[in-house]
């Protein structure tokens, strides 16, 4: 992997900075063998500093992060400047070149390493991708129908839908209340927004029943739930959807929210029905305590599974998949950085997406949640174990697909 970065500061800034902070913006920026070098010198600090941010830019996106007091650039043997990178650098090479024009410093860094995409955890032998054939067009890959979101809850259709389209679905048609359309139509660029009949603002409710029911007998696949609200008339909805759409559906949240309020609503769902519940809601949804649920994470998915007949994914560390048949897969990833608000819900869609694309329910959660985890895996090697946001998972899906596909999957 090759990488150029670049980057300009002004002189002047520097030797503001220097006399304003002093000591302590030096010490915070360059090694000690910087500062002595550099001798108070402007251009040549300026030079440093440039060169540090041209190297940090050549490492976006690698895994790896150095702080600018761990980039270390010294005159080499030949005078020219020669980088040394203080800590684990994974044989990464990197060269830089320092000028001074028009009271500018300008450095350029070109970084040389190997490729670092290819970390991935060993794969379940359920997870499969799709295939994409060359001579595919947008309805090869399958329509996803996403009704989601209420007033305040925006943010999840616009994470579903979009983390549909990004795992690789043809279309992917997000309904959402006439109130919050918009919102998600000025967002969601590349995915079909649609309004449909609202019962309060903001909260799809049963009075739209027949035109979602249109929309998703058109779709290969469904996802409902993420951020819909807790209106009785959208939990009414929810319910007749979940016993009536023929398609497969993606149920989340306030779909499963609906279903704990239902207990008779459980039997029997099919197994072209994905449940994606957190120990949370599938305490609500089983009647025991989460304690209980974490206690026994696998026979508490299997045995909702066959009584229920559907996919049951019980997310959490090591997220569990279990298929009314008996059939069970417990994923390798314990990702502490997933453990925010929004990434369930980029999960929901990256199922959907692999359904409509050809994979069938179980095989699409398996794969799904292994997706979605190493995502959350590589990212969190960059930022550390806090600070991911659930919008950070949706450009890591495709590079995560490409590294399983160049893998043989």
């Amino acid at each position: 992997m090759q990488r150029i970065g670049v980057d300009a500061v002004s002189v002047d800034r520097l030797a503001l900075a220097v006399k304003r902070s002093g000591s302590g913006f030096l010490n915070k920026v360059y090694t000690p063998a910087e500062i002595a070098y550099c001798a108070g010198n402007s251009e040549r600090l300026a030079g440093r500093w440039a060169a540090k941010e041209a190297v940090i830019k050549c490492f976006d996106g690698t895994g790896i992060c150095f702080p600018r007091r761990r980039i270390e650039v010294l005159p080499g043997s030949s005078g020219a400047p020669r980088v040394r990178l203080l800590g684990s650098d994974r044989g990464a090479r990197v060269e830089v070149s320092i000028t001074h024009h028009s009271a500018l410093a300008v450095a350029t860094a070109h970084l040389e390493m190997p490729d670092v995409t290819d970390d991935l955890l060993p794969a379940p032998d359920a997870v499969i991708l799709p295939d994409r054939p060359r001579d595919a067009h947008k309805g090869t890959f399958g329509t996803v129908v996403v009704l989601a979101g209420s007033l305040g809850f925006t943010g999840a259709a616009y994470l579903a839908s979009t983390a549909a389209a990004r795992t690789g679905a043809g279309l992917v048609r997000l309904l959402v209340a006439d109130t919050i359309y918009p919102i998600l139509a000025a967002k969601c660029t590349e995915v079909m927004a649609t309004p449909v009949q609202e019962v309060a603002p903001g909260a799809v409710g049963h009075a739209a029943y027949d035109s979602v029911l249109r929309q998703l007998a058109a779709a290969e696949a469904g996802v409902v739930g993420p951020g819909l609200g807790r209106d009785r008339s959208t939990w009414r909805l929810i319910l007749d959807l979940v016993h009536h759409v023929k398609c497969p559906l993606v149920l989340d949240a306030d779909a499963l929210n609906a279903l704990a309020d239902a207990p008779r609503s459980k039997s029997k769902l099919g197994k072209n029905r994905v449940l994606t519940p957190h120990p949370g809601e599938m305490a609500r949804l089983t009647g025991k305590t989460i304690e209980a649920i974490g206690a026994d994470r696998m026979g508490a998915a299997r045995k909702a599974a066959k009584e229920w007949g559907a996919v049951v994914v019980l997310k959490g560390a090591r997220t569990v998949v279990a298929h009314p048949d008996g059939r069970s897969s417990e994923d390798p990833h314990e990702v502490p950085a997933l453990a925010t608000g929004g990434t369930g819900d980029v999960l929901s869609g990256i199922i959907g997406a692999l359904i409509a694309q050809g994979s069938d329910p179980y095989a699409a959660a398996v794969s799904g949640v292994y997706i979605h985890a190493a995502a959350g895996r590589r990212i969190s090697q960059r930022l550390g174990e806090s600070g991911l946001l659930a919008g950070d998972l949706l450009l890591e899906i495709p590079i995560v697909m490409n590294v399983l596909r160049q893998g043989g999957l």
